[in-house]
């Protein structure tokens, strides 16, 4: 007879059964499996890189698909209409501080970003853009002290430093022009894209708001600054084609719309270091989109440097789930 029959049948009728009679419960049985949460974060990961994946193709949808010098008004009609189209789908809108919360992320992420992108992109090759994009998680580290309170950790930075190199050997080449105008825009750009992440990090989501809500909110409110401003300073081309609306709509929907929902998703759920390492797939499918589209071919510096693209990405991921 174990000690617990002993006990029980020494009890009086009716008597409650003592702590020590209760059988114990391990406090983590109903917790998630450390590898089932590592595989929950991979997913979200590989979610959230579809949106820097899509934006990798902006450089050659840009130069391809869209009308001439028009940066102002290629940043509007891929902000406005994708916004409306979620205001219009989700039917809700701010409430309290999250009106000039909303405001300011989509000044970071689209009023104020993508007409420097485009401008980026009409004025360098989508190399050099890349690689100057690729030093957005060194960016975040930075912010992160100020901001989150977050030091960055020496893998952190070692997995940027890897980052920018391998960037640098997989888009430039020897004959890739070099325009001052072009790259200061594309760190400005840059830049801004690395204070929203953080940004968004630190406000989360208002309780009850989808991710869609959220983005169009976003989207809207860089649209109605950069409308007027592109209609004034560009106007419209006397006529738009077949490949403009094409490349347009690409723009807006895919690359945009639903690329930035789930860039959100990533930015919610995952830490702000982590996230930002996801963008250096945009140089890599820059590179593969030149490769596949216009012919271009990789040098063997070309394959190391994506080799050191693919580290530095696996290295920035968190080790904590």
């Amino acid at each position: 007879m174990s000690a617990s029959e002993s006990t029980a049948e020494h009890r009086p009728s009716g008597a409650q059964p003592s702590a020590q009679d209760l059988p114990t419960q391990d406090p983590t049985a109903n917790a998630p499996s450390p590898r089932r949460s590592v595989r929950a974060a991979a997913g979200i990961a590989a979610l959230a890189a579809i949106g820097p994946a899509t934006w990798g193709t902006t450089y050659v949808t840009t130069t391809e698909l869209l009308p001439p010098d028009r940066p102002l008004l290629a940043a509007a009609l891929r902000a406005l209409p994708a916004g409306l189209i979620l205001l219009a789908l989700t039917r809700r809108l701010p409430r309290g501080d999250w009106w000039w919360k909303a405001a300011v992320l989509g000044l970071l992420n689209f009023g104020a970003f993508f007409p420097l992108l485009f401008f980026g992109a009409y004025r360098l090759p989508g190399g050099v853009a890349s690689t100057i994009s690729a030093v957005m998680p060194l960016l975040v580290a930075g912010f992160g002290i100020g901001v989150l309170k977050v030091r960055p950790t020496r893998r952190t930075l070692i997995a940027g430093l890897v980052g920018v190199v391998g960037v640098g050997l997989l888009v430039l080449r020897g004959s890739a022009a070099v325009d001052a105008t072009g790259i200061a825009a594309m760190l400005a750009a840059t830049t801004l894209m690395a204070l929203a992440v953080v940004l968004s990090k630190r406000w989360g989501r208002p309780e009850g708001v989808s991710l869609l809500t959220l983005t169009g909110w976003q989207l809207t409110a860089g649209g109605l600054v950069l409308a007027p401003i592109a209609l004034t300073a560009e106007g419209l081309p006397d006529h738009f084609t077949g490949a403009n609306l094409a490349g347009y709509a690409y723009l807006g929907i895919i690359g945009t719309a639903i690329a930035y929902a789930l860039w959100f998703r990533g930015i919610e759920r995952l830490p702000a270091s982590s996230v930002s390492f996801l963008g250096l797939t945009n140089p890599v499918v820059a590179t593969l989109a030149g490769l596949l589209l216009l012919g271009q071919t990789l040098t063997p510096w070309q394959l190391g440097g994506l080799a050191l693209v693919l580290t530095s990405v696996l290295l920035g991921q968190s080790r904590r789930a």
